[in-house]
């Protein structure tokens, strides 16, 4: 090997050993973290975390005013009669239910299997039998209600049970009702992000366009009866809140 080689390769161990110097400097932001708690997250897919509220296993609907006016069988219920609404309120929420839209298929449009999870009961994720079934993009299964439809249809058949997976930040308002920040909602159904980080424009509303009204920080959230037979089991929350550190002092 001549001596200009050797001086290459002498070069090369020399910046390897400085990347590695470099590489070996860890950053630190300097703020000081609270422990995230440990919980046990559920055994199967769908299963309730230990940190969840279970609002409905099956049994009762004790924890919904007006609960006792839907039928419960066979470890669901079936909405009928009026909407139910939760007794306890919630704000930064994770929700998750599972549906099942009619077997026996009846009506169109939003006449099908209709019914929707009015969060904080202002904002209404649509349910719907949207399976081959047209109708206002918008106001189909998965859509924040005339406002944004989701991003993809992943409606499984009538009478198949289906799921919904809620991550709904609460809007916040000032004094004078002025929004400091808008209600964002991601939705999974079926396991498919189709609302990922929306920002709602206000209310959801059948009747009137979109605006906001100053409300309580936590509200209930509600189930539709839309007079359709539409199934619901394994409902569960858990509040949500990020982790908040504590910045070193500026010296």
């Amino acid at each position: 090997m001549n001596s200009r080689n050797v001086a290459i390769l002498s070069l090369a161990g020399v910046a390897l050993a400085f990347g590695i110097t470099l590489a070996q400097r860890e950053y630190k932001s300097g703020i000081v973290f609270p422990e995230p708690k440990v919980i046990t997250p559920g055994e199967k897919p769908g299963d309730a975390p230990s940190d969840a509220t279970v609002l409905f296993d099956g049994k009762d609907l004790s924890k919904f005013v007006n609960g006792d006016k839907w039928e419960i069988k066979d470890g669901y219920a079936v909405c009928q009669k009026t909407d139910i609404t939760t007794k306890e309120s919630f704000g930064d929420v994770q929700i998750h239910l599972e549906f099942a839209t009619p077997e026996k298929v009846a009506g169109s449009g939003q006449g099908r299997g209709n019914s929707g999870v009015y969060i904080m009961g202002h904002y209404e994720v649509q349910i719907l039998d949207s399976y081959d079934n047209k109708t206002y993009f918008d106001g189909q299964c998965a859509s924040l209600y005339k406002q944004q439809p989701p991003m993809v249809n992943a409606c499984r058949k009538p009478g198949e049970w289906q799921t919904y997976d809620i991550l709904f930040e609460a809007p916040k308002f000032a004094e004078d009702g002025k929004v400091l920040r808008p209600a964002i909602c991601t939705v999974l159904h079926n396991g498919v992000c189709v609302q990922n980080h929306t920002e709602l424009i206000g209310g959801t509303y059948y009747d009137q366009p979109a605006k906001y009204e100053k409300h309580a920080a936590k509200l209930p959230f509600r189930l539709q009866n839309h007079s359709n037979p539409v199934k619901f089991r394994n409902i569960w929350v858990r509040d949500i809140a990020t982790l908040v550190g504590t910045a070193p002092e500026k010296k």
